[in-house]
């Protein structure tokens, strides 16, 4: 377990759409699921409105905090579509034009025989020589600046330029996990298996109820990085759990 590295990361999801309930995200589950599977830790999701300084002030917080910090969302043609602007004024860089992606946009709306209009060029601002984040879906690119990664808030679009953006990502350690079904209820648990996560600091072990109607029961989750650690702390619920149930036939 010592030997472990840990990468951690932080979500930024922009949008009135998301507060007021009219737009249901899809994203943090997404993004939460990809970083678990290449070994980087996903340790605080924020949520805030089409506002500048509510944006700077986040990312500027999440920046100084994590490895990596995402975004989603704000990166359209419209007059709410301000999130280049926050990112840059956020860096202290201007926010431009870029001509990589007016290049790529420009053809593109060409071979559409559509006009490249004043709105649709906003989708080619980021900050001033921000790397560019592929979408291949609609062309309109995502940018990296600094450890923030700025991507589109359509979900079809962040997946995939989060499919193109993965291998290129600084990662860790994997965490592994193993799950133990218990017939007992958290307040049966609860005490026993406090002395256990007290036993085996190097795991982290996760209670959740379930129940079916007639009685409940609950998924105890252990969560490591070492192997040879999640299998002690397996070893050791199991038994708190014949222990309990051992004392139940004995009631």
């Amino acid at each position: 377990m010592n030997s472990a590295s840990v990468v951690t990361a932080a979500m930024l999801a922009i949008g009135d759409e998301l507060l007021s309930g009219r737009t249901k995200d899809k994203n943090i589950g997404h993004l939460a699921d990809m970083l678990t599977m290449i070994g980087i830790d996903l340790r605080e999701v924020r949520i805030v409105a089409d506002d500048e300084e509510a944006i700077v002030e986040a990312i500027n917080a999440l920046r100084a905090r994590y490895d990596h910090v995402f975004t989603s969302g704000g990166i359209g043609p419209t007059h709410d579509d301000i999130t280049a602007d926050a990112i840059s004024k956020a860096f202290g860089l201007a926010c431009v034009h870029d001509p990589k992606a007016m290049e790529l946009l420009g053809a593109m709306y060409e071979r559409r025989g559509m006009e490249f209009t004043d709105a649709r060029k906003r989708m080619a601002r980021m900050p001033l020589g921000a790397d560019h984040i592929a979408n291949p879906v609609s062309t309109a690119p995502g940018f990296k600046v600094g450890n923030v990664y700025v991507m589109a808030g359509v979900p079809q679009v962040f997946q995939a330029m989060l499919d193109g953006l993965l291998p290129s990502l600084q990662t860790g350690t994997p965490v592994l996990s193993r799950t133990v079904r218990s017939p007992f209820g958290e307040g049966d648990i609860g005490t026993p298996l406090t002395d256990v996560q007290r036993h085996h600091p190097e795991t982290n072990i996760g209670s959740y109820p379930k129940f079916d109607g007639k009685s409940f029961s609950t998924d105890i989750v252990i969560r490591g990085r070492d192997e040879a650690a999640l299998a002690a702390a397996e070893t050791d619920v199991i038994a708190m759990i014949e222990a309990i149930a051992r004392s139940r036939k004995g009631d």
